[in-house]
Order: structure tokens, then sequence, then C-alpha cells
């Protein structure tokens, strides 16, 4: 296993979910009062993998058409791009 890379994959995706809408609806989730709390964070957890599943499915299969490097100029133009749309929309 590559660690440096486990780490840099777990930070990345840890501050990208950091306050975003499935943090908040499992929040919602998890604040009724009547609802397991297991119950809650497994789900979450469950559908957190499974989409995680199909990025790394998604980018495996993209990375056998289209060259690294500009999976990663995509990548990076995408990510600045829904910032400004971000900012723009405050």
């Amino acid at each position: 296993m590559e660690y440096k890379v486990l780490f840099t994959v777990f930070i990345t995706v840890f501050i990208a979910e950091l306050g975003d809408k499935t943090q908040l609806a499992t929040l919602l989730f998890a604040a009724d009062k009547e609802v397991s709390k297991l119950t809650v964070f497994i789900g979450a957890s469950l559908a957190l993998v499974a989409a995680a599943g199909i990025g790394v499915l998604a980018g495996s299969a993209m990375s056998h058409y289209i060259n690294e490097k500009y999976l990663h100029y995509v990548a990076g133009i995408g990510f600045v791009a829904i910032g400004i749309w971000m900012l723009v929309k405050a």
C-alpha cells in the first residue's frame, strides 16, 4: 500500500467533505431523536463508499483513454471553476 497516496487522498477528501451538502444531510438525519445514530452513520458511510467506488472506476476507465496529465488539468480547472462559481453566488 502506498501510504503517501492514502494520506493525501484521505486529507483531500476529508477537507472537501467538511461542511458540504452530504455532511449537512447526515447531520439532519442524526438530529432526529427517534433515529438510530448507528444506522445514520452506516447509511452515510455506505453511500460515501459507493460514491468513491464510482469515482475510482470512472477515473480508472478514463485513464485508459485520456492522458493522466490532461485529467489533472481538467480536474484542476474544474475545481477552480467551482470555486469561482461559489464566490459569485455568495
